[in-house]
């Protein structure tokens, strides 16, 4: 049995490179240990099986952006139930189109943006990236939402007209949305700058009970569909390099 020794030191001598680059590799989720992926450069090893993946690359690894369908009941946010805890590798879409390797480090300090209702469901996102923070924090009230809100009840006249304007909420005036009947009891709502219970107080305002909100779409990303139809809930996604809010 040799002595054991850091991984990065192990990988340099396998890979004839420098320690530096040995970390990276590490790092980058490039490097297994009797089979299994290390990203802990200073991991100490004697007689393990160490193999580095002949597609390594000394890339850096870009943050993480996880698009989440939150299931109704968790909060977004802040609360007692947060739906960031169904953020983990068992639960990402099977359908995932992202290409993107999970790596333990993809599922720390993530930051949860753009509020959603307990209540609600639909696409929540979390991220680790400074950039997606700064466009859904910044310029939040110029991006455009869309929800479906199941309903029922009768709407008052001219209702429709109302939801998309002139409607108020927590004492100011709506700026106008796009509002349409996707079925019979079904709202799809596109949207900016919503606030925390506003869907359901407009279409108190119109006659109608909500029975339940999803969001479908924040600015150009979506839940996303598969062979089997929208990413379930409960599951998430990469935001793959490329796509924009």
């Amino acid at each position: 049995m040799s002595e054991p020794v850091r991984l990065a030191r192990r990988v340099a001598e396998l890979a004839g490179c420098t320690r530096a680059d040995a970390e990276q590799y590490i790092r980058n989720g490039w490097v297994r240990v009797d089979g299994q992926v290390v990203e802990a450069p200073q991991h100490r090893v004697s007689g393990e099986r160490v193999e580095l993946d002949p597609d390594a690359t000394l890339e850096a690894v870009e943050p993480a952006t996880i698009l989440l369908h939150k299931p109704a009941g968790y909060d977004a946010i802040s609360g007692d139930r947060p739906a960031a805890a169904l953020v983990e590798p068992a639960t990402r879409w099977v359908h995932d189109p992202s290409g993107i390797r999970p790596l333990k480090r993809h599922f720390q300090r993530l930051t949860p943006l753009v509020p959603l209702d307990a209540e609600a469901s639909g696409l929540m996102v979390l991220t680790q990236d400074g950039r997606v923070w700064r466009r859904l924090t910044e310029d939040r009230d110029d991006i455009e939402h869309e929800y479906v809100v199941e309903v029922e009840g009768e709407m008052k006249p001219h209702g429709l007209q109302r939801l998309a304007h002139g409607l108020s909420y927590a004492g100011r005036v709506l700026p106008p949305c796009k509002v349409s009947w996707q079925s019979e009891n079904r709202l799809r709502f596109a949207i900016k700058a919503v606030q925390g219970g506003q869907l359901r107080t407009m279409c108190a305002q119109v006659g109608l009970k909500v029975l339940s909100i999803r969001r479908l779409r924040i600015g150009r990303v979506a839940l996303g569909k598969g062979p089997d139809g929208a990413m379930p809930a409960g599951s998430w996604r990469y935001l793959p390099a490329g796509e924009r809010f």
